[in-house]
């Protein structure tokens, strides 16, 4: 990418991190004020409208992804053929540089790590997003000690035919495929859950559970090798963590946990020995929890020395009432006593007590309001009036207080008389789903009616009005209207079979619909060009509905061209127009350069069915290492030492001779020589040193020959 200070409003300040598709800049948004990551996309791959497309589907993915958990996106552009995105900063490290430099975690802080991905990747999955990319590389840790999940680069929607890259391409480490991935299989949550079980393994090991001498062969033990259990290489992981892992790579998709919410909720009863609000598993409890490393039982946010604050003391109840209460029980029992022994004595003294009048309250339950209160007064009764909501209708008296029976004439009679049914506010239910606003008003004891009408703005099926207004008050059991939109007067559908995808598109969109896209097999209709349309032309559509195009793929069969040579980019662009599925194995090459094509499998001039998986061999250069100093050393240790380093070892025929005995035998010359870089696997030729040669001349003894004349 040319040099370059600024993109829009964002300065650009230093260069934080570099890519295989693209690099990331630390910036400062000069609108608002605040320093932001800046990723932008490698120029070789900003000319092919593949890697475009799926640059500005990462944005826009994960722009939808709202999660503590989830490095945030914040805007996305393009200036002058550069296209960018702008990103929440993170000041931290990778889990990758973490590993390298400290190697495995105890096992309780890969877990507290790995509850935090699940996390973001359950709200990834709950927004049909796929990430297809989860290694230590692209996750987080902030200096605060949070965990962020980043680089949806090749993520996928799962609902969508369209996704991100296409079903069954795979770019990308062989380390963390998932055996489907691995196969050029779709990839759905449970790839994730399986990739996230090899980040788990490998910070609770120290290293990945398959590795070998080529992407080609870690792919491969993904599909067939077995997982050696992590407690066998370190035995201080619990088995019940153990169960967690192994269950997370099990082969078969079917057999993994189903997403990674119950993936996280196992880990959480692991950890704590209880489940976590969020969890959506129902997994029984374990045997055991993961102890802390540090730290001791005091509850969080205690304070050493602190003293527990008492609660506060409640004052005790009055004994008043009660006091009251047994003097005048007590002054009815004299009073009764008193009656008792007056009416039992043969004093003719007569009594001074005025009788009670009796009354006989009458039923005026249902009556209206007017009626039973004459009923009442006639009777001679004082009457109170309540009212209480009731589904009687408004005005008829519900009971009396006291009801039938006999009461003094001094008493009065409660009258409660019905107000109707209870009034209760109406919910606002105006841009909701018909569905929605149904459920949510008779879960309210409202009944509902429905009328539609059409709308140029408020999309088919949802509310564009209620009667009574929301948030208004009715009466609970009252009908609620309700009108629906049944969307924008229909249009006519155009016909758009014979037209290249680009331009029916074009049409289509410009009419406010929505367009998705099938590919097939057509010996007649050019590639890239529409063969069938659902619904057909001429048919009524309302603006915003969907339209299916069937898209050429050409003919059924592919004859695989020559790639080598050619940017990665547009070979990849080139399969992919041509309906194959691709994937991308990266190799060290010492004849291609970095990003360049090495071959092709099948090999180019191949013929084979459209829809089929080609690999790609990109070069990442060739693996050079420094050819160390051999002089001095026997052949063997030569050969050993170089065996460590890569190198094979040839020893030259000829022979150097040398004036000290100590090199007799031993290397004198190589080729490469010392400190020289060369490809591993390259030969190293070394030369030996003998001894001086005898001569024999005149006056001069010969030692082989002396005594034998």
């Amino acid at each position: 990418m040319e040099s370059r200070n600024s993109l829009g409003r964002y300065e650009l300040t230093a260069q934080i991190a570099r890519g295989g598709m693209s690099d990331v800049f630390e910036a400062r948004d000069r609108l608002l004020d605040r320093q932001v990551a800046v990723k932008i996309l490698h120029e070789r791959y900003a000319e092919a409208g593949t890697f475009v497309a799926r640059f500005r589907k990462e944005a826009r993915a994960v722009a939808n992804l709202s999660h503590p958990n989830i490095v945030s996106v914040y805007d996305w552009g393009e200036e002058d053929s550069t296209y960018y995105m702008v990103m929440e900063l993170i000041r931290g490290r990778s889990l990758r540089d973490i590993l390298d430099s400290e190697g495995r975690l105890q096992p309780r802080r890969a877990t507290e790590i790995a509850i935090e991905i699940a996390k973001a990747l359950d709200a990834a999955h709950h927004n049909d997003v796929i990430h297809r990319d989860i290694k230590p590389g692209n996750v987080l840790l902030t200096t605060y000690g949070s965990v962020k999940v980043t680089d949806f680069g090749v993520a996928r929607a799962r609902s969508s035919t369209q996704g991100l890259t296409k079903a069954g391409s795979v770019i990308g480490t062989a380390t963390y495929f998932s055996p489907e991935q691995a196969s050029g299989d779709p990839a759905d949550e449970r790839s994730d859950v399986y990739s996230l079980g090899v980040v788990l393994y490998e910070m609770l090991v120290g290293r990945p559970p398959f590795r070998g001498e080529s992407a080609v062969s870690v792919a491969y033990q993904h599909v067939t090798a077995e997982v050696v259990p992590p407690s066998r290489i370190n035995t201080d992981v619990p088995l019940e963590l153990e169960d967690i892992v192994m269950k997370a790579l099990e082969k078969d998709p079917q057999k993994r946990y189903k997403n990674a919410a119950d993936m996280h909720h196992d880990m959480v009863v692991v950890l704590h020995g209880k489940p976590s609000h969020q969890s959506l598993s129902t997994t029984g409890p374990p045997t055991r929890t993961i102890p802390a490393q540090t730290g001791s039982s005091r509850p969080a946010g205690a304070r050493e020395g602190a003293t527990p604050t008492k609660a506060p003391s409640r004052r005790p109840p009055s004994q008043l009432p009660f006091v009251l209460t047994a003097l005048i029980l007590a002054a009815g029992v004299v009073y009764g006593a008193y009656l008792l022994l007056n009416s039992l004595s043969n004093d003719p003294t007569p009594s001074t007590t005025v009788p009670n009048v009796v009354l006989e309250v009458p039923d005026v339950n249902g009556l209206s309001e007017e009626g039973a209160l004459l009923v009442l007064q006639e009777e001679g009764f004082r009457v109170r009036l309540s009212r209480e909501a009731s589904d009687s209708p408004v005005g008829l008296v519900l009971r009396t207080e006291p009801g039938v029976g006999t009461v003094t004439e001094d008493a009065f009679i409660t009258m409660v008389i019905s107000s109707g049914p209870a009034q209760i506010q109406v919910p606002n239910v105006v841009g909701s789903t018909e569905e929605r606003a149904i459920s949510q008003l008779e879960g309210q004891g409202f009944s509902v009616t429905i009328n539609t009408a059409r709308h140029d703005t408020v999309g088919v099926g949802l509310v564009i009005s209620q009667s009574p207004s929301g948030e208004t008050q009715a009466s609970s059991g009252s009908a609620i209207e309700l009108v629906i939109s049944a969307g924008p007067e229909p249009i006519e559908m155009p016909e758009v079979i014979g037209l290249s995808r680009d331009r029916a598109e074009g049409i289509l969109e410009g009419l406010g619909l929505e367009v998705s896209s099938t590919q097939d097999f057509d010996d007649l209709v050019e590639v890239g060009f529409v063969v069938s349309q659902v619904p057909p032309a001429g048919s009524d559509i309302n603006p915003g509905r969907d339209v299916l195009l069937v898209i050429s793929q050409g003919s059924a069969t592919y004859t695989v061209e020559d790639l080598s040579g050619r940017p990665i980019a547009e070979a990849i662009d080139a399969l992919e127009q041509a309906g194959m599925q691709v994937q991308v194995i990266r190799l060290n090459s010492f004849d291609f350069e970095i990003g360049l094509v090495i071959s092709t499998e099948p090999a180019a001039g191949t013929t084979t069915d459209r829809g089929n998986s080609v690999t790609l061999f990109e070069s990442i250069g060739p693996d050079v290492v420094s050819v160390p100093d051999l002089t001095g050393f026997t052949p063997a240790n030569a050969d050993l030492l170089l065996a460590e380093s890569g190198f094979q070892m040839e020893v030259g025929i000829s022979r150097v001779t040398v004036g000290s005995p100590d090199l007799v035998g031993r290397i004198v010359r190589q080729a490469p020589g010392p400190g020289e870089e060369a490809m591993r696997g390259d030969t190293v030729l070394v030369v030996l040193g003998q001894a001086p040669v005898s001569t024999t001349s005149a006056g001069v003894d010969d030692p082989e020959s002396n005594g034998n004349g």
